[in-house]
Order: C-alpha cells, then structure tokens, then sequence
C-alpha cells in the first residue's frame, strides 16, 4: 500500500526505447487491476494509448528513462546472474557497527511491546493512540533517522530487526512503522533532501510525526506516464497541487506526505514528474475515506485529494522531473523493511507449529512425529533460516557503502514474500481447523487464541505490494539481463537499420567471445572446491556450478528470442527464482558459517534449507524450456475474448453494477474528511 510498489497484476512487460528487454515500473499501490502492459505483452501486441494518452512504448520509455543504468559499486547478484559466482563479495560478511545501540534499542521495544493486545487492534480494525504515542517516545518513529535530527540512526539491519519483532505483536504497526520510514519522507530527504528540508522535516518526524507517500491514483497504475495529478508553478514561485490519490498508507494519519505530481513544462521549468513535501493539513488537503482490506485490519490507508494546495518551491526534493528516479532510489533500500516482517511471520509460525506440534496427539502420537507433518514442520524451519539470512546478508550489504544492493533487495523482496506467504499456509494445515478458526473464537471456546488465519491474510498482501512477484521478476530480469542489452542494443531492436546491426553485432561479437567460456568450468567442479565451509560445501559448489549454468540459459533465450524476450515473462521470471534460489543458498552458507562458533545449530539449518532449495532450483531450471506457456497465453486469449463463456454458466455472478476503476475529476472535495491525530 503506499509501499512505492508495482501494483500487483500490473506486470508491464516493459523495454529500453532503443533494445528490448524487461524493465520495470513504479506505483505505491497494490491492488489494482491487470493492465494492458500485462495482459497484451503477453499476447505479444502492444498496448493502445492509456487515459491520459500515452502508448505502452511511451509510458515504458518514462520508467527506463528514470532507471539507475550505471554500475559503480559491485553487486553480487549482478554477478550472480552473469554466471560469475563472487563469494568473496559476501564471505566475511560486513560488520554491524552499531549493533550495540541497536540492541538496546530493541530491549526496550521488546519490553514495551509485551504489554500492547495485538488482537485488540485486529477487532477494533485501529492502532490505539496510546500505543502510537508510546512508540514515538521510544524512537521507533526515527530508527533511520540521523541522531543529528533526534533519530536513532540504527543500521538497516538493527531496523529490519526491530520491525521483525513489532510485526510480531501485530503486522499493522510493522506497516505503518515500515512506509513512514522506509519510503516516506525520511527516505527520499535521506537519500536526496536538501541541509535545509532535512533540518525542517526530520526532527519532526523522528519525533513522532508520520508521514505518506503517494503516488498511485484511481486510473494509475504501472503507467505513471499517465499521472493526472498536476503541480502547476505559480507567478510567486509556488506549485498549486491538484488531483486524487489512492493507498496512501498512512494517508489518514500522516501530517507530511511525499506526493509525486507533474508539472507542465515551460519556461523555466523543466517539468515532469516530482516529487513533494506536503504538509498533511495545508488547506485544500482533504483524506476522502480510510480503505479497508481482508488483511492488516490496523492499516490506515485513505484516499487523499488535493484541491488548489500551495506548496512551496522549497518543498521540491531533488529538483523537477526527478519523481520516478527518487522513488526507484529509494526502493534499494526501502524493499528490505517488507521481507524483515516476513522473517518475523517466519519465527512466529515456527513457534506456534513446534508446540502444537508436540502437543497434540493423534493415534496415540504426537502429529509431529508423522513424516507428512515433519516435512512440513521442516519446511517451516529451512525456509525461515533461508530468508533471514537473506535479510541480514542484504542488510549487512546494505550498510556497508561499497555494494550495489538494488538486485539483492529485490530478490529478498520477492523471495521472502512468496515463502513466507507458504510457510503460513502449512502452518494452517499443521493446526487443521484450528488454523481456520479465529484466535476469538478459538479463546471463546477455551482453547488458546492462535491467530493463524490472521497471519496468512495479513501477508498475502506481501506478494504485491512494494512490487508485486510479477513486477519482481520483470524488474529484477531487467537488471540481470542488462549486460546482454548493452551490447546486444540494435542487433534486437526491431526500428534498427542494418548499418547500426551491423555495428552492434560486432561489439557484441567481442564480448561473447570473451564472456562465454568463463562459464565452461569453475570452481564449483573441483571436488575440494569450497572446503573451508565443510559440510556446507557441497552446497556452494553447486551455486556456483548453477549460476554458470543459469547464464547459459539466459544467454541461450537472448539469442532465441532476442527482442522478443520481453514476451517471455515466464521465462524471465523462472530465470530470476533460480537466482533467488542460489542467492539465498550462499547467504545460508556464509550465515552459518560465520556463527558457527556461537550457534552450530546454524550448520544444520543451512544444510536442511540448501536441501529443499537445490530441488526447487533444479525444477525451474527443467521448466525454463519444458513448460506450457504458449499454451496458457493462447488460452488466455480465448478467455477473455469470450470463447469458454459456457464455463461460467451455473452460478450467479457478482454484482455488476458500478465501474471497475472509479474515476474522478479535478475540484474541491464535497467528503467527509476522515483524518485522525493522535
């Protein structure tokens, strides 16, 4: 939700004006509906204009313009993908150097958050003040912010930690916790404020103000292209804000929001889209309605309309046109507060199936005993060690100024959500009805109040927002392709003359010739390969020979289907869960072996993870050419062009009256404004 996300069945298929690869886009909101990025790139046609008269090549040529296309610092999954297996990169793993302030810090949460009802908040549907107050007192508002501006200025792993364990108490608080900071306006001022904006805003904020950020609108969704919300500059020098926002987290209580709007250009002013500071209650600033969802019943997400607001040019972050650039940015970092609650969901999950599983008996035996509750049990557990080594590995990478982290944030982004979303399924069926039934229900009937069906509906929306999985894989297929693109350029693009073909293909000639045999052999094929790492070793030998493979294949589907890849979304996103897969198997390994001496348990954990991961692996590596999706994607069409309406007859469908997308038009509010201070 107002997580700068693609929205989730908005997969836009997108490519560079000038190649022919995937790239990604941007919206913070998360649920809307598939748009034609989605559903004609699959078809291979191309989308018409959209509403506000942008075709899809154009609205795809706004986002990669905003793409960060150079690489100045190594990324280990860059490498990953490029077959070039870079443990050093990794192994040691950075140091947290302000591990002791984070640790104190999340001892006095921790004893805090022992008294707040959580289950209070899911029947209520609202976070009480007391406990909004109370967390502002603590910090918790300003973990990233620099001390210099009140903050605790906590590393990103000591934060991700903290909203683990606030997400544990209840999932609504890590949201609120995590869009305030991670991508509302502490982290764009961070990342690209001004001395004066910073000293202005931050104090604030870190003192317990909160803060939005918003972006997606009614009609607008992967195509920001199409943004209606308009930033006119006046004749005194100040923009007059005017449009309609939709899933703003927050929305309700925040009194500064980071609103992403388009100003004309002219003279003078470069225009595009920008980003602004707005303050939550200038006049003209109306909250419409607070949004409600089957899952983080505590969210406070609104619908915000701004009618002739005044901002200030001084309110500009970054300068104009910059919007797009200063949201993608800000996700490097931002995507790691999402899975941080997925290691949480993880670790309460593991704690709620290890007891029940020891408590109830069946046949005369505890169910954990049975082989098809302990493969589940054991899943649980191998996929928790899995992503939170990920995490801390991202986090530590993250910390540490010398990595390029945008491949790994992405990864443990789509990684996490789509285990941890699993993990609390088994979990479910571990308990059986139990698991289906309210913790409510479940206390009125004198039986320990579980809430296992609230964890999965609260995670769910983890797979689509802050970039939905098939946003994911198109955006990180984006990256890890992006060599080939660079020198493949005009061979694959289709508006290309022969003479610049003929030029690219003799770059590209050059670099093949280079790159294509290191991926012949590796150290991964030497028995004594990896040694230092001991049992685990076997399980680095096979990253390594995987990631070589895992290149070929890349580079075998650039040279089938060259500017046709962006089709290929099932291939792309295959191509990325292999990567996922081999990038969390070496953040295992380097976890474990790094604590072995504190917790040897972790050897066990990493060996069980790399286990169930390899055999994922293997199968997406099988599917990557033995699959049915030509199939589907001609079924697809059929589906919607009507053909199998006799499929649908025997029901009574929804309810069709009104628009699927609403609309709305520019003027003063005539709702209720449905803001809340505290």
């Amino acid at each position: 939700m107002t997580q700068v996300a693609s929205s989730s069945n908005s997969a836009t298929s997108a490519q560079p004006a000038a190649t022919g690869g995937p790239t990604t886009a941007v919206t913070d909101g998360h649920t809307t509906a598939v748009t034609d990025g989605h559903t004609t790139a699959a078809a291979g046609g191309q989308a018409p204009a959209a509403a506000g008269g942008h075709t899809e090549k154009q609205a795809r040529k706004v986002i990669e313009d905003s793409r960060e296309t150079e690489w100045r610092k190594p990324s280990f999954g860059k490498e990953l993908f490029l077959g070039r297996f870079r443990l050093d990169l990794i192994d040691p793993p950075p140091a947290d150097t302000r591990a002791e302030a984070g640790q104190e810090f999340r001892e006095k949460l921790r004893e805090y958050l022992a008294g707040v009802d959580g289950q209070q908040i899911e029947r209520d549907a609202h976070i009480p003040d007391e406990v909004l107050r109370s967390l502002g007192s603590l910090g918790a508002f300003g973990m990233k912010i620099d001390p210099k501006y009140g903050g605790l200025g906590l590393s990103n792993l000591d934060y991700c930690r903290a909203l683990a364990l606030v997400g544990s108490v209840n999932p609504s608080i890590g949201a609120l916790l995590s869009a305030h900071q991670s991508i509302g306006v502490p982290q764009p001022l961070k990342l690209v404020g001004t001395d004066e904006q910073k000293s202005r805003f931050l104090p604030r904020l870190a003192g317990g103000e909160v803060s939005a950020f918003l972006l997606t609108e009614p009609e607008v969704g992967s195509y920001p292209a199409n943004l209606r919300t308009s930033a006119v500059p006046t004749d005194d020098g100040d923009y007059l804000l005017n449009g309609v926002k939709l899933w703003a987290t927050n929305g309700t209580l925040a009194t500064l929001f980071v609103v992403m709007a388009l100003v004309p250009r002219s003279e003078g002013h470069r225009g595009g889209i920008t980003a602004f500071v707005v303050e939550g209650d200038a006049p003209g600033v109306t909250i419409e309605r607070r949004n409600a969802f089957m899952g983080l019943r505590g969210l406070e997400n609104s619908v915000t309309r701004f009618h002739d607001v005044r901002v200030p040019a001084a309110n500009v972050i970054g300068g104009e046109g910059q919007g797009l650039r200063i949201a993608l940015s800000t996700l490097n970092t931002g995507r790691l507060s999402l899975p941080a609650m997925c290691v949480g969901a993880g670790k309460w999950c593991l704690n709620v199936a290890r007891e029940w599983a020891a408590e109830r008996v069946q046949m005369g035996r505890p169910i954990g005993t049975y082989e098809a509750i302990a493969k589940k049990i054991a899943f649980i557990a191998g996929s928790t060690y899995g992503m939170e080594a990920m995490l801390e590995l991202s986090c530590r990478l993250a910390d540490d100024d010398r990595n390029d982290i945008r491949i790994e944030a992405a990864l443990v982004k789509l990684y996490a959500s789509e285990l941890a979303w699993k993990v609390a399924d088994e979990l479910i069926q571990i308990r059986g009805g139990r698991g289906y039934e309210t913790a409510e229900s479940l206390a009125a009937r004198g039986e320990r109040p579980i809430p296992a069906e609230q964890i999965l509906r609260d995670l769910r929306i983890n797979r689509i927002f802050e970039g939905s999985t098939e946003i994911m894989h198109l955006a990180i297929a984006r990256e890890a392709v992006d060599a080939h693109l660079s020198v493949a350029g005009d061979i694959i693009d289709p508006e290309a003359g022969l003479g610049a073909k003929a030029k690219a293909a003799g770059k590209a000639g050059g670099f093949y010739a280079k790159w294509l045999p290191t991926l012949v052999t590796g150290k991964g094929q030497l028995p004594a390969g990896f040694s230092a790492f001991g049992p685990l070793a076997q399980h680095l030998r096979y990253v390594e020979r995987a990631s070589r493979r895992l290149a070929r294949e890349t580079f075998y589907g650039m040279a089938r289907w060259q500017g046709k890849l962006e089709h290929k979304q099932g291939f792309l996103g295959r191509v990325v869960d292999i990567g996922a897969e081999l990038f969390a198997m070496s953040a295992a390994c380097v976890k474990a072996h790094s604590e072995q001496d504190d917790r040897p348990e972790g050897v066990e954990l990493a060996d069980l993870f790399c286990r169930q991961a390899t055999l994922r692996a293997e199968a997406l590596f099988r599917d990557l050419w033995d699959n049915a999706d030509a199939i589907e994607s001609a079924a697809a069409k059929r589906v919607i062009a009507g053909r199998y309406l006799s499929l649908e007859e025997g029901i009574i469908p929804p309810a069709a009256a009104g628009p699927w997308l609403a609309s709305w038009e520019p003027g003063e509010s005539t709702a209720e404004d449905v803001r809340r201070r505290f």
